[in-house]
């Protein structure tokens, strides 16, 4: 419980990283077939986040093999 709670705390309190994950879905929908990792790394760099942001990027936009 604790751990989802500093997860939302970040959403919540960083505008890049909103920022981020509003590019990174909008890029995603538009480009399915482009690699997500790569999408990420993108937005990492374009909206300069810290290792904490980019960490949470990690962990709710990673990819599953089906």
């Amino acid at each position: 419980m604790l751990n989802r709670q500093k997860n939302m705390d970040i959403l919540t309190t960083s505008n890049n990283l909103q920022k981020a994950v509003a590019w990174i879905g909008e890029t995603m929908s538009q480009q399915p077939d482009k690699q997500r990792a790569k999408v990420i790394a993108a937005a990492e760099l374009r909206f300069d986040l810290t290792l904490a942001e980019c960490e949470f990027l990690h962990r709710h936009f990673r990819q599953t093999d089906h």
